[in-house]
């Protein structure tokens, strides 16, 4: 219930609504706008490769060879965002902050990108779709990316005056996520509200167990 719901102070009760898919409470790190079906990726590591891996010491001579390794990085992030092009893919769902250099390639090659994900928000988004998290860095860089979840719309959404992203998945069972838009004069009405509903949803979840048995 906390990921399918957002309270928002300030505006009367009648206000609220139900959206189809989920609001994710943060702003686009990158929007590039699409029409129709799209594909999305998502991942739980940065996408900018690291000099080292962890517990390994990175040791280099000289500037020369500290600059050529950061090139190396660079075109290795800028091929891994041409390869989520090649594949169709135009929105990145990440747990993890991104690199200032993904962010720039994400722009360049069409992908929108929505970063700082909460572990329930990820479980969520792969309960919905099916899919895993995507680990981009493996021996074979070049095999098609098939890890990928349908959407249906993704967008911006302005509740009073912050900036929201509102998304529909295509989803692989029959569960069709809704997001409840909760107003209210003040937080604390509204969380008296949430806290109602979720009761109710509780209760009806238990009245079809009884049933179901």
């Amino acid at each position: 219930f906390a990921e399918l719901h957002a309270a928002v102070p300030g505006l009367p009760l009648a206000s609220s609504r139900v959206l189809p898919g989920i609001v994710l409470r943060r702003d686009f790190a990158a929007y590039c706008p699409a029409d129709g079906e799209l594909r999305a990726l998502l991942v739980t590591e940065p996408l900018r490769p690291a000099l080292t891996a962890p517990g390994v010491e990175f040791v280099v001579d000289s500037e020369g060879q500290y600059q050529a390794s950061l090139r190396w990085i660079t075109r290795r992030t800028e091929t891994l965002m041409k390869r989520l092009q090649s594949n169709n893919i135009k929105l990145l769902l990440s747990s993890a902050k991104q690199d200032e250099v993904v962010i720039y390639y994400a722009k360049l090659y069409g992908v929108s990108v929505v970063e700082c994900l909460s572990s329930e928000e990820v479980a969520l988004i792969s309960e919905i779709t099916g899919v895993s998290p995507y680990l981009p860095f493996g021996d074979n860089t070049d095999r098609e990316i098939t890890e990928t979840a349908v959407v249906t719309f993704c967008q911006p959404l302005l509740l009073v005056s912050r900036r929201c992203v509102h998304i529909g998945f295509s989803s692989e069972g029959a569960f069709q996520p809704h997001c409840l838009i909760l107003c209210g004069p003040v937080d604390g009405v509204n969380e008296q509200h949430a806290a109602a509903l979720q009761e109710a949803f509780t209760m009806l979840q238990q009245v079809f167990k009884t049933i179901d048995r």
